[in-house]
This record gives C-alpha cells, structure tokens and sequence, in this order.
C-alpha cells in the first residue's frame, strides 16, 4: 500500500466510535473466526492508479462483511452487486461469497461510507461524520484517476457529497441520477439490500440501468 491507501484504511481496532468499537469486541467474544473489524476497501489487482469507479455502500452487514472482511461479500445485497459488476465488465471470475473466491475488480473499488458494522445497520450522525473525515475522504483521494462514483443508497449519497465539498441541498439523492460534483460523476442508487428489492423500492432492472449509464459514461477499456 502507498502512503494515501494507508491513510485511508482505518486500524483494525479503530476506537473512533466508542459505540460501533463496543459492538464489535462484543460480535468478537461472539464470533472468534469472524472478521469483527473495519472493513477495508475492495481495489482490483492493478491497483489504486487503475480505479476509475468506486462504488460507496452504507456499512458493512453483520453477517456479510463483517463476517467475511470483504464489502458486500456474503450477503444478499452482494449477490447483486456482484452480478451486476461482471455483466457490465467491472469484475471478472465467480463470486462465491466468500473473500477467498478469486474475484477481482477491473478498474473499480468497493467501500463503505461507515467501515464499522453498527447495531441495526443504522449508524448515527456522528459515527457518519468520523468516517467521512477520517477514512472516506481520503478513500475518494487515493484513486487518482477516478472517473465516477456511484452511491447506494441515501447516507452514502449525502456522505460523497459532503466529503466532494459540495452541498446535499444542491445534490439531492435521486434514484437513477447522475451529477456532476467536483469533477466526478456521481451515479445514485436505492441500496441493493433484500429490503429494498422484496419491498420493489428497487428491482434488478432498476439497478441494472444504473450501471448501464456508468458503463455509458465511462466507456469500455
């Protein structure tokens, strides 16, 4: 890792969040084998200089990424994402849910907005804050040659916004939409959680067409 990746990878007993820090040591007397740490972002194998897309979710999921130390691997929501990513050509190989898999990404990085797991999978303001100031802000300055971001969901959304410098009145969250912050398209969509897509807030082709645009965007390489 080069100083910037370092800087943007919170330390595995991160005690930032005194709330999110208890939750995990609890999960870890629970849960010995389990990840029960921040989650660290997901580059492809070429490195930070070939990211072109980073993807932003809201938190790791208690039994997806903080079981399995990987962003949305293990977990409904991964299933999609991950399908989706290898039909547009953003990664290649077989997602097996698990870190060990042999999956890669091609041109595009997976993060959190909240690296910790929190109770409920609902952080609170100041635990969003943190992060953003500490880990995601860097995160979105590490790749120097990104291209696009696209947000999953309302609190990564308004926090790529705040950490772009830009205002989240003049860049509400849309689904399917895309803006122009600080130089970056940024791409929105409904989080692809098994809420969201057994309530038909987001159905698969909705999510599909958002990747679709950023394929569109970003041309084939």
């Amino acid at each position: 890792m080069n100083s910037a990746s370092l800087r943007a990878e919170p330390p595995r007993d991160c005690a930032l969040c005194p709330r999110l820090h208890q939750f995990i040591a609890d999960w870890r007397a629970r849960e010995p084998a389990w990840h029960n740490a921040p989650v660290p972002t997901f580059t492809p194998p070429q490195g930070d200089a070939a990211v072109r897309l980073l993807i932003v979710g809201l938190a790791p999921g208690l039994r997806g990424a903080n079981r399995t130390g990987r962003p949305f691997t293990g977990d409904y929501a991964g299933d999609l994402l991950y399908d989706t990513l290898r039909r547009f050509g953003f990664a290649r190989g077989e997602y097996a849910a698990r870190p060990d898999d042999g999956l890669q990404l091609i041109g595009t990085a997976i993060t959190n907005a909240v690296r910790c797991v929190p109770p409920e999978n609902k952080p609170v303001g100041a635990e969003i804050n943190t992060c953003r100031e500490h880990f995601f802000a860097p995160t979105l300055q590490r790749f120097p040659n990104l291209a696009a971001v696209v947000t999953l969901g309302l609190i990564s959304h308004q926090s790529t916004v705040r950490a772009l410098g830009g205002r989240v009145a003049a860049h509400p969250f849309v689904h399917g939409a895309r803006q122009d912050v600080d130089g970056l398209a940024l791409f929105s969509s409904y989080h692809c959680s098994r809420y969201n897509t057994n309530t038909g807030r987001l159905t698969e082709e909705m999510f599909v067409d958002v990747f679709a645009a950023v394929r569109d965007y970003l041309g084939e390489w």
